[in-house]
């Protein structure tokens, strides 16, 4: 829903981001897109191509795009937000809005203050998320809003969020940098040297896996998630936020220390230390709980699949968003195998096909997604049973008994009569004072039609009703 203030002729508020074809530019023009707004974007590379794939447009005149827009986002590199603001602030119109995406706040909503005319207003925002989350649901949003520049607009983008799932923070600029100096600054720096230091070693990480534990492997995870991603953007949220050089020393001071113990021996020493931030942390009975529902999470999913061997089962990879639907064939530690089913259109060399996949890279589809893609995807069956059913029986409440069955795509009543046709049998028209109803079925592509049609006919059997006339199959 659009909530914002500013609406043109076509109820529709523009947003133009600047950024808007890097990748989290890219993510928040779907996520305004989808809220019914007017999205243009802009990036230093001109990359129109992105533009085209987002189905917007690219701002090529962006002096003459800026004053046309309701908000412009800055989500540009963070040491080129300041000259971004400066570009771009003083052209505004007014009543419009200025937001920031950037990981620190205190330079950047200066900047937005000083650049901005005062008759524009501005937001510091900061998505604690990357743009390989598929929802904003969930996760958290921090605005700074400024005093005497914030009224208009902000109440709006908060609700916005609130509305779409995240959990919205609102602070001021000193104390988001300070916080994030850790939760951010903290996090990455241990997180890369981790990385730097397997690295450091020639250490064999796929070996190691052979003899992983759970907090092991869940380290890695984090690890390797961190290290694949723009090592750009983690050097410079090391480097821009001011408060970062005093966590690093604080973290490698605590590194050396506790090293020292490990190389005295001073077992009491150590205990002493982890006890003491045992205290600080104040919530190790909770972070074990919700840390013992992230691996059994992983469990959980990976007996799951092992059990649907020989089913059909969808999964959806995490970054293409494509779909792999098939029978699973075989379950390994880190891959999967399937027979492709078969969809609409499939070309014939493609049929039965065997696929492998990796299982870091895919999510389990729940049963209701995956009746939906079968739904969609593949190409049904369609039978019609005519029947005679009881005298005074309800066929609504037949048609209800019917589309109990999981094989059926669909189930409708396509015909309704009384008496004869002129077609029944002698048995059949001892009983032309009962209703006769027609059921078309629609039968899932990868079922055996005939066996589900048997199914159905021997319910509506059981129920009462006598077949009349001989099926038709129609679309096969």
């Amino acid at each position: 829903m659009n909530t914002d203030p500013e609406k043109h002729s076509s109820g529709k508020t523009k947003v133009l981001i600047l950024g808007g074809t890097g990748e989290m530019g890219q993510w928040f023009t779907h996520f305004f897109k989808e809220r019914d707004y007017e999205v243009t974007v802009w990036g230093r590379g001109g990359k129109v191509e992105v533009a085209r794939k987002l189905n917007v447009p690219f701002a090529s005149d962006l002096e003459a795009a800026i004053p046309e827009n309701d908000i412009v986002i800055v989500s540009v590199p963070i040491n080129a937000t300041e000259e971004t603001i400066a570009e771009v602030a003083p052209k505004m119109k007014a009543g419009s809005l200025l937001m920031d995406f950037t990981s620190t706040k205190v330079k950047p909503v200066e900047a937005m203050r000083r650049f901005a005319p005062a008759n524009v207003e501005i937001l510091g925002t900061h998505p604690m998320f990357g743009p390989t989350i598929p929802t904003i649901r969930g996760q958290t949003v921090i605005l700074v809003p400024v005093n005497g520049r914030s009224e208009k607009w902000f109440p709006g983008i908060r609700q916005l969020f609130e509305e779409s799932g995240a959990h919205v923070e609102i602070t001021t600029a000193a104390e988001h940098d300070r916080l994030v100096s850790v939760v951010q600054g903290l996090t990455h720096f241990a997180y890369i040297a981790i990385g730097t230091t397997i690295d450091r070693l020639d250490f064999d990480i796929k070996k190691s896996r052979k003899f992983v534990s759970p907090v092991y492997s869940i380290m890695l995870d984090f690890v390797g998630r961190i290290l694949g991603q723009n090592p750009y953007l983690y050097a410079l949220i090391q480097m821009e936020n001011p408060g970062v050089p005093e966590v690093h020393e604080a973290f490698i001071k605590e590194c050396e220390e506790l090293s020292s113990l490990v190389r005295a021996h001073d077992e009491e020493g150590f205990v002493r230390k982890m006890k003491a931030a045992a205290r600080k942390y104040d919530d190790t009975a909770h972070a074990l709980r919700r840390s013992d529902k992230l691996i059994n999470s992983r469990i959980t999913e990976y007996e799951t699949i092992m059990n649907s061997v020989g089913k059909v089962c969808g999964f959806s990879h995490f970054y293409s968003g494509k779909v792999h639907v098939g029978t699973l064939e075989k379950v390994g530690p880190n891959e999967i195998i399937i027979t492709k089913l078969a969809s609409k259109g499939t070309a014939p060399h493609i049929k039965n096909k065997f696929i492998r996949l990796k299982l870091e890279n895919l999510r389990l589809l729940s049963e209701s997604e995956l009746r939906e893609w079968r739904k969609e995807n593949l190409k049904h069956a369609i039978r019609d049973i005519s029947v005679l059913i009881p005298e005074d029986a309800d066929p609504e409440v037949i048609l209800g008994a019917v589309t109990t069955n999981n094989h059926l795509v669909a189930c409708q009543i396509s015909d309704t009569y009384n008496g004869t046709k002129g077609t029944e049998t002698e048995n059949e028209k001892r009983g032309t004072e009962r209703l006769g109803v027609t059921y078309r079925i629609t039968i899932f592509g990868d079922c055996n039609a005939d066996s589900v049609e048997t199914e159905v006919t021997t319910l509506l059997c059981g129920l009462g009703c006598r077949v009349r006339e001989k099926n038709l199959r129609l679309k096969e």
